[in-house]
């Protein structure tokens, strides 16, 4: 599988030994599954690309973290930015984070406990903050057109009348892969009294779905030397 990449085997057997070593990894007899940090990022992943309906019914309250550290050190922040980020708040001012309070508050449990260590939490909070306002903190608009692009670039390769089996096409089509899955974590899963009844992220997870599918069985089929 790796040759389809242009990858020799013998750079992904080395590959394979250092994930296995950094606990990225646990081999059982030729087999392998994730572990560890990236276990947790296929998790968010599959997250990302399967929820259709991703929020609950909003109530129109919000969810607040506050720094409440008088000191932390530049990875304490940096860490708490990422994973603020991951639980999809958008940063109101310094050391602030906010968003809608409608998705779960348990989700993403080792992100949840970076912002337990550094913040204190407020729920149902209550705010006259302008939809203008919350489209501008989380970049709507650069989501959306982003998105779009996305959109098209993967339709054009289910589309394509002929396929193209050199190593550049699936370097190509993995690479496009990786672009929308890491956009769809950047999805901030906004109401729709903020997002619109034309919001791309329910076209973007639908089309992503059909082009993973179609790459995988592609994949599949020519690493086991059967003609797709």
């Amino acid at each position: 599988m790796a040759s389809l990449f242009g990858i020799s085997a013998g750079a992904a057997r080395t590959c394979l030994w250092r994930m296995v070593s950094n606990g990225e990894l646990i081999g059982d007899d030729g087999s392998y599954a994730l572990a560890g940090r990236l276990l947790e990022r296929r998790q968010r992943v599959d997250e990302a690309s399967r929820i259709d309906d991703p929020a609950r019914v909003w109530d129109r309250t919000w969810e607040l973290a506050v720094v409440a550290l008088d000191r932390r050190s530049a990875s304490d922040r940096l860490e708490l930015r990422k994973a603020a980020m991951a639980l999809h708040l958008a940063e109101l001012r310094e050391g602030v984070w906010i968003r809608p309070d409608n998705l779960d508050p348990q989700r993403f449990p080792t992100f949840r406990a970076v912002l337990d260590q550094q913040c204190t939490h407020f729920h149902g909070a209550a705010t006259d903050i302008t939809a203008d306002k919350v489209r501008s903190l989380f970049s709507l608009g650069e989501w959306a057109d982003d998105a779009r692009v996305l959109i098209e670039a993967m339709n054009v390769a289910l589309n394509a009348s002929t396929r193209d089996e050199s190593t550049e096409s699936f370097t190509y089509e993995f690479a496009l892969s990786i672009a929308v899955v890491r956009h769809l974590q950047l999805d901030p899963l906004l109401p729709i009294e903020f997002t619109g009844d034309h919001w791309p992220g329910h076209m973007l997870r639908s089309t992503y779905r059909r082009f993973d599918h179609a790459f995988k069985r592609r994949i599949t089929a020519l690493s086991a030397g059967h003609s797709y």
